[in-house]
């Protein structure tokens, strides 16, 4: 990556702020897939659970490490959730029981 040490406060998750120098920092301990970073910097975590940084996080590692892509990217995807109000989830219910 060139001048690395100018662009360590620039933010790659946005969701968690967390910083293109920690995302290194960790890979350079030894985190060298997406879910590592993940677990190690909360990057990924926030409430769009990667969709805009996981590409971004495996792009860096990848340049890092010499890895390819298809090593570093999850396997898998969650969907991020949003809260909902208790009372909406229980007003529900009350309706799949009276439709029965």
């Amino acid at each position: 990556m060139s001048d690395e040490n100018e662009n360590r406060d620039m933010l790659i998750c946005r969701c968690e702020e967390v910083t293109l120098g920690e995302i290194l920092d960790a890979i350079d301990e030894g985190f060298v897939t997406v879910k590592d970073v993940k677990r190690a910097t909360r990057a990924g975590m926030g409430l769009c659970q990667g969709r805009s940084c996981s590409r971004t996080i495996a792009r860096i590692i990848s340049e890092r490490t010499g890895k390819s892509l298809e090593e570093v990217l999850p396997k898998s995807y969650r969907y991020p959730v949003r809260p909902e109000k208790m009372g909406a989830a229980l007003s529900r219910e009350g309706e799949d029981e009276s439709n029965n």
